[in-house]
């Protein structure tokens, strides 16, 4: 389905994807076999330029367009979702907006080393009772001589274990919260008073894991605000729609692997003296993962067109990662269904695919929450 996309995109995707089946994926069996990510999966994605895609030139990225950016999503993540993690530490939401909202020193500090994947970044705004409901979070941050003070603590913060920097999202006015009472905050790694409680591993695979951080009476110089005082959620919000068609690109290429391999094992399988690929019940199955691919690839490059345009896009980008969300997750059933017993086995990729686009209906807003976004559109 190469006309979803420009003809300029469309020669790029034979390159990218020699890259990832013979670059990344030994790297990924790696990964799978011990559950540790090797320096060999930040030095193979710096190498070619995937770190810091979206960041601006000028400060050690890419500059590229979203099109482009989502483009090398979706090759890369045919291969493992760790690797397309790492392309949003580095240029995902907490880079892009150092890069939009920060001061110059801010710039400089942070950008061209997450640009280049030295540093990581993570996100600190979900919470116990603050996630889908960003603006009903707990975590304040008090005025003191030359800085703050913030007292929380959050919760499922993806990668903040590792992360050298995290924007933390804190209350500096209760009474107006989302209006005007939320400041973003840059919180290094090592900063007295914030600790990383624990990490959890989730159902995806061993690297994946999610931290809560807590924050007991822990300063910051006034010159770690991001952005003005009182800015945050706008901050934060405005950088969702990206995150959103990136979650989406994902998607996207790991149903494209999934349904390549389901038709190559349905090919090469035989039952009852014949190949599965003769079964009608099974031809079912690919046709309508096939369908649903088509139309997802289809809705996000014509979605991520407006956008690189200028377009204000409305809810197209809920619709996008609604979609392609609840898209991959039926695929992702419908391999493992057609390999059988060969798709339960831990270390095969089909397994381990199974488990990880679980989280898609979760990360950057529900699937639930998009619902919610696209209907109130509706209704206005």
């Amino acid at each position: 389905m190469e006309q979803s996309c420009t003809p300029e995109l469309a020669e790029m995707r034979p390159a990218i994807r020699r890259f990832v089946t013979e670059r990344l994926e030994p790297v990924a069996l790696k990964i799978d076999a011990t559950g540790e990510v090797p320096a060999a999966a930040r030095e193979e994605l710096h190498s070619q330029g995937y770190l810091g895609m979206r960041l601006p030139e000028a400060l050690g990225g890419g500059g590229f367009d979203l099109s482009t950016y989502c483009l090398v999503v979706e090759e890369v993540a045919r291969s493992h979702r760790i690797f397309t993690l790492m392309m949003d530490a580095s240029s995902g939401l907490t880079p892009i907006a150092i890069a939009r909202h920060g001061t110059p020193e801010q710039q400089q500090r942070y950008v061209p080393r997450l640009a280049d994947g030295s540093w990581l970044a993570s996100f600190g705004l979900t919470e116990p009772d603050a996630g889908s409901d960003a603006a009903a979070l707990r975590t304040r941050a008090e005025r003191r001589e030359g800085g703050w003070v913030i007292n929380g603590f959050k919760h499922y913060i993806s990668g903040a274990h590792r992360a050298d920097v995290v924007m933390v999202m804190a209350l500096t006015d209760p009474a107006k919260r989302a209006r005007g009472g939320i400041t973003a905050f840059l919180v290094d790694k090592g900063t007295p008073g914030m600790s990383i409680d624990r990490t959890d591993k989730t159902i995806g695979s061993d690297p994946i894991q999610l931290s809560d951080i807590r924050f007991d009476g822990c300063f910051v110089p006034d010159d770690a605000v991001l952005g003005e005082v009182g800015q945050g959620f706008p901050i934060a919000m405005g950088s969702l729609v990206s995150g959103r068609m990136g979650v989406s690109a994902a998607c996207i290429g790991t149903a494209d692997r999934l349904l390549e391999t389901a038709v190559d094992y349905a090919k090469t399988r035989t039952t009852f003296g014949q190949p599965l690929s003769d079964r009608q019940a099974i031809q079912w199955m690919l046709a309508d993962s096939a369908t649903e691919l088509a139309l997802a690839r289809s809705l996000m490059y014509d979605t991520l067109r407006r956008i690189d345009a200028g377009e204000d896009p409305g809810t197209a980008p809920s619709m996008v990662k609604l979609y392609c969300s609840e898209m991959v997750g039926r695929v992702a059933d419908r391999a493992v269904q057609i390999l059988g017993g060969a798709g339960l086995i831990r270390g095969v990729p089909v397994e381990r695919f199974y488990r990880d686009v679980r989280h898609y209906r979760v990360g950057e807003g529900s699937s639930e929450v998009q619902r919610m976004l696209i209907a109130r559109a509706l209704l206005k």
